[in-house]
């Protein structure tokens, strides 16, 4: 007698872990080809884009459009052609043999083949108060939280695009946002550059980087450094929003495929892994790019090159 809490063992050709854009965009062409692929969402619905505000370098949209609007968009045309859309999570994959299998926290599958496209997420600054304060002053995320620092005085941590993004939406909201960061000079690309600049409630700490986060129930000050002097100074604050960069979700996949010195899946042209049949696309493979477009389209040539393993596959058997 099969055990009751055994679960059932479901088939299918392709299984996309992952809803950001580079899954769905890998859905699109699956389903066009009649693989009928399942996107497994993971736990954020349409990835790191379907948090962002707003989104202004997607081609087609020239007035832009928030991230949730297009995520939603990516999703409904994958499903127009067939792509099943679970909101679910794995959480155990075993790639050593064929089919592949993939555990989610209430079903089984057996895929004959995978393109993993589950992402990055935002670094931490590791310092103390950080975690025992997240929730209560401490975030990740401009578009989820700016709206509870109306009034408020606020701080963002990091000097790249999503710094400046995410700090310039904070000022919807906020009395001030002062940019902390670690370089004399930001990372941004010139466009947001200019508009923090001209922007009068952003203010910038250079050559400095947080030491500890500190407050009571919630966030009052932080405790800086100067990297150049070794000066320390408390800056008082209603908020610190993290954005250092990200750490690719590949712990699933350590011992299994072959990652990069910062964890990244190691692809080469054709999105292929070091395991024939399991594809990579997006920023869980991509360190360098990390756009919209980028991810799109790597996802992409990971379904077309898993639709030619696919057909390759019938035709040996």
């Amino acid at each position: 007698m099969a055990n009751q809490n055994e679960k059932v063992v479901e088939k299918r050709e392709l299984i996309i872990l992952g809803s950001g854009p580079a899954g769905l965009a890998a859905a699109l062409y699956a389903a066009r080809a009649d693989l009928d692929p399942l996107v497994l969402t993971g736990m954020i619905l349409h990835g790191q884009a379907g948090a962002t505000d707003i989104i202004e370098n997607y081609p087609g949209f020239p007035e832009g459009i928030s991230g949730p609007e297009l995520g939603q968009l990516f999703q409904t045309q994958a499903e127009r052609f067939g792509a099943v859309v679970e909101m679910d999570q794995a959480i155990n994959v075993d790639l050593s043999k064929t089919p592949f299998v993939v555990e989610t926290f209430g079903k089984k599958f057996e895929a004959k083949s995978l393109i993993i496209t589950t992402g990055a997420t935002h670094r931490k600054l590791n310092v103390p108060g950080e975690k025992a304060f997240a929730g209560r002053g401490v975030s990740y995320c401009g578009t989820c939280d700016g709206w509870f620092f109306k009034g408020k005085e606020i701080v963002v941590v990091g000097g790249g695009d999503s710094a400046l993004e995410e700090g310039l939406f904070l000022t919807r909201f906020a009395n001030s946002v002062t940019v902390i960061h670690r370089r004399d000079e930001l990372r941004a690309g010139a466009i947001l550059q200019n508009r923090a600049f001209s922007n009068p409630k952003m203010k910038f700490i250079w050559d400095t980087v947080v030491k500890e986060i500190m407050g009571d129930d919630t966030v009052q000050s932080v405790k800086l450094e100067n990297v150049k002097t070794g000066e320390v100074t408390i800056h008082n604050t209603d908020g610190v929003f993290i954005f250092i960069g990200h750490d690719p979700n590949t712990d699933m996949f350590k011992g299994q495929l072959e990652l990069d010195e910062l964890g990244y899946v190691l692809i080469d042209k054709y999105m292929e892994t070091t395991v024939p049949g399991v594809f990579a696309a997006g920023e869980v493979a991509d360190p360098n790019f990390r756009q919209v477009i980028t991810s799109a389209g790597m996802g992409a040539a990971a379904a077309i090159q898993a639709t030619r393993y696919l057909e390759e596959l019938e035709e040996t058997n």
